[in-house]
């Protein structure tokens, strides 16, 4: 086994994305200009390293407005963004609060109230309870929009009149694909973002997973099991043709017995989890066999969001 090596390829981009960079930034400079404690609704991004990282600087995560022990500190909206209803209970209590949204969260967002306002009955594709589908379903009357969570929800769609569908922004690509070609196939007028609502980060790691995961004899995501788009990258991984394909998260035993009976792994990371992650994964390998390193880059990033004027 000494001799042995495992070569691991390793797809680039990886990790955060402008939208979770943002938020993180959002709460450490919130802390920085207001002192601890400072509240944020819901975890900030699914990632549970992020989130205890953030607990020991001073942050305070709660569910509801409700549960914040005192209104007069701030309190921060998730990346993965609110009902409208909360910025407004907020409002109502005289809280300070700072939005954390994604843009491009915010983005599908107005396209949906831009819709409704148009007369349009609108389809989310999306998944259920994810507080990003809360969210967006959360801008717009309860009777305006309905949830499609795959291609079987689709082909019970009924509606009369104009429609138009927006998606969760961390969706798989292809099957986003299928639901949309059912949906267009029934209603020919359906209208839809200009720009596609699954967002660059997501699209970019997935196509990296794709090219790689058929050359691979395992595959590892490095995320939190809450992740949308980590659990997405598994799928998609098992789907280019590694079956063998797993989510890791900080709190969870490498499987280093199966790992050395590997030629080849693939290695990526969701949108939430930080590079140090990934680091120690291949740390932890490499104190049992030996390894070689290549990266496969897809494509280069350089997005970046600009913070809320009140961090300034």
């Amino acid at each position: 086994m000494e001799n042995k090596e495992i070569k691991i390829l390793l797809a680039a981009p990886r990790g955060f994305c402008a939208g979770v960079v943002r938020a993180i930034e959002i709460v450490e400079k919130t802390l920085k200009k207001y002192g601890s404690p400072v509240y944020v609704r819901h975890e900030i991004v699914h990632n549970k390293y992020v989130v205890e990282n953030l607990k020991q600087k001073g942050a305070i995560f709660v569910e509801e407005l409700s549960d914040i022990k005192d209104a007069t500190r701030p309190v921060i909206f998730s990346a993965h963004g609110v009902p409208k209803k909360v910025p407004e209970e907020a409002i109502k209590k005289k809280m300070f609060y700072v939005d954390a949204t994604c843009p491009l969260v915010t983005k599908v967002h107005k396209e949906a109230e831009r819709h409704n306002k148009n007369g349009y009955k609108i389809i989310l594709i999306g998944h259920k309870d994810h507080p990003e589908v809360i969210g967006t379903m959360g801008q717009i009357p309860k009777d305006k929009m309905i949830l499609v969570e795959n291609v079987e929800d689709a082909k019970k769609v009924n509606l009369t009149g104009p429609v138009a569908y927006v998606t969760q922004t961390t969706l798989s690509v292809d099957d986003t694909k299928d639901i949309i070609e059912i949906l267009k196939n029934k209603f020919p007028d359906i209208r839809g973002p200009i720009k596609e609502d699954i967002c660059y980060a997501t699209t970019n790691r997935q196509e990296a997973v794709k090219k790689i995961a058929p050359l691979c004899d395992m595959f590892f995501v490095i995320g939190s099991s809450n992740s949308s788009n980590s659990k997405r990258l598994v799928e998609v991984a098992k789907k280019a043709g590694c079956k063998n394909a797993e989510l890791i998260n900080f709190e969870k035993k490498i499987p280093i017995e199966k790992i050395i009976n590997c030629k080849k792994i693939g290695l990526t990371s969701g949108a939430s989890a930080p590079e140090k992650l990934v680091q120690d994964f291949i740390s932890e390998i490499k104190k049992y066999i030996k390894i070689n390193i290549e990266e496969f880059v897809n494509t280069k990033e350089n997005v970046s969001f600009k913070l809320p004027s009140s961090l300034n």
